[in-house]
Formats: C-alpha cells, structure tokens, sequence
C-alpha cells in the first residue's frame, strides 16, 4: 500500500530555490523533513514522490544522509530519522531549553495543559522549541517539537507580533493581545484546542520567544492567561 497521497502528503515548509542555493542540499533537507511526519519509516519511493524526485534520485540522498547517520533503514529497508540529528540539534538554543524547563513543567502542572516554548522562525513562521505535557491531566494536548505554524496563526505567534509595535493591518486579536498581555485562540492551529501564549520578556536581538498552553478547555480564560504571563516573565528575568 502506498504511503502517500496528494490527500495526505505532509507538509514541508515551501522553500523558493534559487540559483544561489544548493537544489542536492535542498532535497536532502526536505527528505528530513518529510521523515518528521513519518516516525515509522518511509519507502525509497514514497520519498521520492514526497519530495519530487526521482527514485534514483532519492535513493543516492538517502545514502548519502544514512553516512552521516542522519536517517537509517530498517529490516524492512524503510528509511527513518538516524541518531545523528541528536548530536546536531542539542546545542540549539541549550540555554533557553535549561532555564526553560522547570518553568514549563511548573506551569504544565498548574494549568493542567500542555506548555510550550516557541521562537519565531522568520518573519512568518514560528517552530515550538520545547513541550512539555502534565504529569496529572487526565487527558491533554500532544506535539512534538519542531512545528513550524504561521506566525499570524495561533496564540503563540499572534503573542510575539503583540510584543513589537502596531502595524497595519494587524489582526484585532494582536492588538487585544497587546492590551492583556496575552493571546488567545481557538482551533486556529488544532481544531477544538484552546491556546493561550505570552511573549517572554527581554530576549536578545529579534530572537522573539513565546510560552504558552495549549489545552481542551479554557473555562476561566484570564486565570490562565495569568499564570502564562508569570511563566513568561519568569523566564524573561533569568535572559536578563
């Protein structure tokens, strides 16, 4: 049975290339990212459909990533993520994940809601840099790290844009934003998911962070705005 279909290919961030970037390179990344969706493994030629190439194309990609041990394949010759990426992703933002740890677990816990850190990625996408779920919640909202959302989408990035000053044509949900200190929406990334996020405070440079919850139910609103404000302001004062 074939994996893919143009129903539910997954998504790869859509990157213009040209004449000053790599396309072998470019393919290369792409197939990592299209693994991400993937944790049990693809075909040579399922990913080679999902990234537009050739299967021989592909194939020699794939070598060349399983040299580097950032994919592997299996028993079964399906190709997975490789161990490699671990090595390669740890001293991203190492910093911000140690001091960011304790305080997501703290608000995990009080909220009862899944907590999140999230950078803003580029002008127009964010990516979630760390989750982390309640110990006590009987059920909860689960993602991994690495999503990548349009920064106008979702409590997360609207909460970054309400930290930088007005702009036009910005979203009456910004703007109320920059006036609680918080952001709000519902099923703008997850249907059904309510998702409350503060922008942290005092971050070096253009480098905008975000902590907030994602979560079922949200009865009292501004209580848990509250607690994402003092998560957020937490770890500001520690980026100082």
């Amino acid at each position: 049975m074939r994996e893919l279909s143009d129903d539910h290919r997954p998504r790869i961030s859509p990157v213009q290339v040209d004449s000053g970037m790599s396309k072998t390179l470019h393919h290369g990344l792409e197939i990592l990212e299209l693994l991400t969706s993937y944790p049990h493994g693809l075909s040579v030629t399922d990913i080679a459909d999902g990234i537009g190439v050739h299967r021989t194309v592909a194939h020699r990609l794939i070598r060349t990533l399983e040299a580097h041990h950032l994919c592997r394949k299996d028993t079964f010759k399906r190709v997975t993520l490789g161990a490699g990426l671990v090595t390669l992703a740890e001293p991203v933002e190492q910093d911000l994940r140690t001091l960011a740890r304790p305080i997501l677990e703290e608000l995990a816990d009080a909220t009862e809601a899944t907590a999140h850190l999230v950078v803003r990625e580029s002008d127009t996408e964010v990516r979630a840099l760390m989750v982390v779920e309640p110990r006590s919640a009987r059920m909860h909202v689960a993602f991994r790290p690495g999503q990548v959302d349009p920064i106008d989408r979702g409590s997360a990035g609207l909460s970054m844009l309400a930290s930088l000053p007005p702009a036009d044509g910005e979203r009456d949900e910004v703007r109320l934003a920059r006036a609680r200190g918080y952001a709000s929406t519902i099923g703008e990334i997850t249907p059904s998911v309510h998702g409350i996020s503060a922008a942290v405070p005092g971050r070096r440079g253009d480098a905008i962070t975000s902590i907030g919850i994602s979560a079922f139910h949200a009865d009292d609103q501004d209580a848990l705005g509250a607690e994402v404000i003092a998560a957020a302001q937490k770890l500001g004062s520690l980026l100082r």
